[in-house]
C-alpha cells in the first residue's frame, strides 16, 4: 500500500536525519552521555516502529482472503492460504526481520503444557521449528505456508493439559472423537518472516484462529489483540452477527480508535435476479443490523467482498475491484492508522530533540561564557603591572581551591546516590517480580474452586502496583537530591545547568491496570462461577505473569538508563569548568612570565569565541532541520535531507 510505503520513507528520512545530526554534534564535542543515550533511543524508536494490524473472525468468514486482498494482491497470488473451512489453526504473525532468512518459525503445541507464556519463548530459538521459505518457488512456498493449518489428534488428558479440552465444558465435551482422541492444532504460534515490501516498511499482520481460540490462547487476549494498532473484526454478510460474534466484540475488542467492523462476502448478496439497487439495499440492511447489534455507527461497518477484490486486483479488473468496495475499507484503515501512529512517534521524537538541544545549548553557552570571562580577564591586564597580574593569579588559584572543595562535597552526594540507586533496584528488580509470580502460583495451587483464584491474582496486581509506587517515590527522592546539587553548583560557580532529565513510571502502572482490566473482563466473577476450566485459568495467569515481567523489564531498562545519565550533564560541566580554570591559570602565568604576547592571546580568544558562536548558530540550524523533517508529511519525506545537514 502506498500509504505504508510513504510512512516507511518518512521514518527512513527521520532516521537518516538523526544519524547526520548525531555525527555533527559528536564531531563538535557536544554529545554527553545523556544526549548520546537519548539520541540512541530516539533512533531505535524510529527504526523499530511497527504498524500492527490484527484480523479477528470466526473461521470461514474470509479472513485470510481479506489479508491477501488488502496486502498481497500485488504479489499476483494468494500468500496466506485461503480455502473453505479452517485454514489458520494458530495465531500467525507476518512480519520481516532482515536479521533472519525468509522462514516460518513454529512453536509446538506441547509447549502449552509448560508454565510459560508464548512471549517467554520468543527469545529462545531452540523452542521453535524453523521451515525455510523458497522464494524462487511459489508452489513450495505456499505448501510451507499450509503447515500453519496442520492439526493432530491426542488423548483427552493431553488435550486437557494444553487447556484445549474440558469434559465439564459443554462447548468442548463433544470434542472427543469415536477413537477417544481430541483434535488440536499442531502448532501453538507461527512467526512468518517474509520479505514483502509492506512488511519491510514495518507492517505486522496478525492472523488469528477462530473466535474460540481467542478465549483459549491468553497471548491473544492479553497481549497481541489489545496492543494492535488496528483490529479488523470480520463478519459474513450472509450470516450477519452471531451470538459468539457479539461476545467476542464486547469482551475482547470493543469500539474505539483503530477498531473496524468488516462485513465480508457481500458477493453472496449479489442476486442476478434483482436490480443493483435492490442488492445494495440488502447489503445496507445487513450493515445497519450489524451496527445496531455491535453498538457502533454504521460508518464503522464496511461491507466488502475480499475474494472479488483479490480477483479484481490480480486480473486488473477495476470494475470488479470497485464493486468489491474494499477501497473504502483500505482508505478508512490507513487514513486512521498511519496518521495516529505518526503523530505519536512525532511527539515522542520532538520531546527527545527538545531535551537534547536544550542540554547542548546549555553546554555551548557555558563554553562561550567561560571564554568571555577569560577574554575579559585578559583584556583587563592591558597596561597592568606584574603585581596586579600576580594578584589575579592568586584569585584564580583561590577559585580553583573553592571548586575542588565543592567536588569533595560532591563525593558525598555520589555515595548517597549509590545507596538510593541500590534501594531503587531492590524495589523494582526482576527478582522481586519473580517472587511475586511464585507467590501467586503457590496461592492458586492451594485453592479448590475457580472463584478462589480471584484473591491471589488481585493481590499479584496490587503488589506490582505497590512496587512501582515505591520505585516512583525513590526516583523522586533521587531527582530532588540531584536537582538540589545542580542548583548548588549553578549558584556557587555560575554553571548554566539544565535540570536533570525527569523519569516517570506512570506508563508502566497504566500497563498493569490495563492487564488487570483485561483479566477482569475475561474472568470476572460471573465467569469464574460458571467455569471449571482450571487449566485455562492457569494459562491466563502464566501469561499475565509474563506480561507483568515484560512491563517490569522495560521499567528496569528505563531506570538503568536514567541512573546512568542523570549526573552526566553536571559531570560534563564540572570537567569543562575545571579545564577552564586551568586554562585561566596557565594563561595569566604565561602573561606574567612574558613568554607570550598579551595581544596575541586576546586575539586567539576572540577567534575562539567567534568559532563557538558559529557552532551555536549551526546547532540551531540543524535542530530546526530535524524539526522540519519531523513535521514533513510522509508523501514529501522521500526527498534528501536538508542541505544544512548535508553540508554540516
Amino acid at each position: 500500500m502506498q500509504d505504508i510505503q510513504q510512512y516507511g520513507a518518512w521514518r527512513a528520512s527521520v532516521a537518516g536525519t538523526l544519524e547526520q545530526y548525531r555525527g555533527w554534534v559528536q564531531a563538535a564535542e557536544l554529545l554527553d552521555g545523556a544526549a548520546e543515550q537519548r539520541l540512541a533511543r530516539a533512533l531505535a524508536r524510529v527504526r523499530d516502529d511497527r504498524l500492527s494490524v490484527a484480523f479477528v473472525a470466526e473461521f470461514s468468514r474470509g479472513k485470510s482472503e481479506l489479508i491477501n486482498a488488502i496486502f498481497f494482491a500485488d504479489y499476483g497470488q494468494r500468500i496466506v492460504p485461503s480455502s473453505p473451512g479452517r485454514t489458520t489453526m494458530c495465531p500467525t504473525e507476518l512480519a520481516y526481520d532482515p536479521q533472519l532468512p525468509p522462514c516460518i518459525r513454529l512453536l509446538p503445541i506441547d509447549t502449552r503444557a509448560q508454565r510459560l507464556a508464548t512471549s517467554d519463548y520468543r527469545e529462545d530459538p531452540a523452542a521453535w521449528t524453523v521451515l525455510p521459505l523458497d522464494l524462487e518457488s511459489p508452489e513450495r512456498m505456499i505448501e510451507t505456508f499450509r503447515q500453519v493449518s496442520l492439526t493432530r489428534r491426542v488423548g483427552a488428558d493431553e488435550a486437557r493439559s494444553y487447556g484445549l479440552y474440558d469434559p465439564e465444558d459443554p462447548d468442548l465435551a463433544g470434542a472427543v472423537g469415536d477413537d477417544g482422541l481430541v483434535e488440536v492444532p499442531q502448532w501453538r504460534h507461527a512467526l512468518i518472516n517474509f520479505p514483502h515490501p509492506l512488511l519491510k516498511q514495518g507492517l505486522v499482520i496478525l492472523d488469528t484462529p477462530g473466535l474460540n481460540a481467542i478465549g483459549t490462547e491468553p497471548e491473544l487476549t492479553l497481549n497481541l489483540i489489545p496492543n494492535a494498532h488496528a483490529v479488523l473484526f470480520i463478519l459474513a454478510a450472509e450470516t450477519g452477527v452471531t451470538k459468539s460474534d457479539i461476545e467476542v466484540w464486547r469482551t475482547h475488542i470493543g469500539s474505539g480508535p483503530g477498531r473496524i467492523v468488516v462485513m465480508n462476502k457481500i458477493d453472496a448478496l449479489w442476486d442476478e435476479l434483482r436490480t443493483e439497487a435492490e442488492n445494495d439495499a440488502a447489503i445496507a440492511r445487513q450493515q445497519a443490523g450489524a451496527a445496531q447489534l455491535l453498538g457502533v455507527q454504521e460508518s464503522r461497518v464496511f461491507p466488502v467482498s475480499a475474494q472479488k477484490a483479490l480477483v479484481g486486483r490480480v486480473n486488473q479488473d477495476m470494475a470488479l475491484f470497485e464493486k468489491s468496495r474494499i477501497g473504502l475499507l483500505e482508505a478508512a484503515l490507513f487514513n486512521e492508522l498511519i496518521p495516529a501512529r505518526r503523530d505519536i512517534l512525532r511527539r515522542q521524537l520532538r520531546e527527545d530533540m527538545e531535551a537534547i538541544t536544550a542540554g547542548q545549548q546549555a553546554l555551548l553557552g557555558a563554553r562561550i561564557r567561560d571564554l568571555v570571562e577569560q577574554l575579559q580577564e585578559l583584556q583587563s591586564l592591558r597596561g597592568k603591572n606584574q603585581g596586579v597580574i600576580a594578584h589575579m593569579m592568586r584569585r584564580v588559584e583561590m577559585e580553583k581551591k573553592e571548586f575542588d572543595a565543592s567536588l569533595f562535597k560532591l563525593q558525598g552526594t555520589r555515595a548517597v546516590f549509590a545507596t538510593l540507586s541500590t534501594e531503587l533496584y531492590s524495589s523494582i528488580g526482576m527478582d522481586v517480580v519473580q517472587e511475586q509470580v511464585e507467590a501467586v502460583r503457590t496461592a492458586m495451587g492451594g485453592v479448590r474452586f475457580a472463584t478462589g483464584m480471584r484473591a491471589p491474582v488481585r493481590a499479584f496486581f496490587e503488589a506490582a502496583r505497590a512496587k512501582l509506587d515505591t520505585s516512583s517515590a525513590k526516583i523522586g527522592e533521587i531527582g530532588a537530591m540531584m536537582e538540589t546539587m545542580y542548583r548548588k553548583f549553578s549558584a556557587e560557580h555560575g554553571l548554566a545547568l539544565a535540570m536533570p532529565m525527569p523519569l516517570s513510571l506512570a506508563r508502566y502502572r497504566r500497563d498493569v491496570d490495563a492487564i488487570e482490566a483485561i483479566w477482569q473482563k475475561q474472568f470476572g466473577t460471573t465467569t469464574l462461577l460458571i467455569t471449571s476450566r482450571g487449566t485455562l485459568l492457569e494459562r491466563f495467569v502464566d501469561t499475565i505473569a509474563a506480561r507483568i515481567k515484560h512491563t517490569f523489564r522495560a521499567a528496569n531498562a528505563d531506570v538503568e538508563a536514567w541512573l546512568k545519565v542523570i549526573m552526566a550533564p553536571l559531570e560534563a560541566q564540572i570537567r569543562q569548568h575545571r579545564e577552564q580554570l586551568r586554562h585561566r591559570q596557565s594563561s595569566i602565568q604565561r602573561i606574567h612570565d612574558a613568554t607570550e604576547s598579551l595581544e596575541q592571546k586576546i586575539a586567539a580568544f576572540e577567534a575562539a569565541q567567534r568559532d563557538l558562536e558559529q557552532v551555536k548558530a549551526r546547532l540551531a540550524t540543524l535542530s530546526g532541520a530535524v524539526t522540519r523533517i519531523l513535521d514533513a508529511e510522509p508523501d514529501a519525506a522521500s526527498v534528501p535531507a536538508p542541505q544544512e545537514l548535508e553540508t554540516a
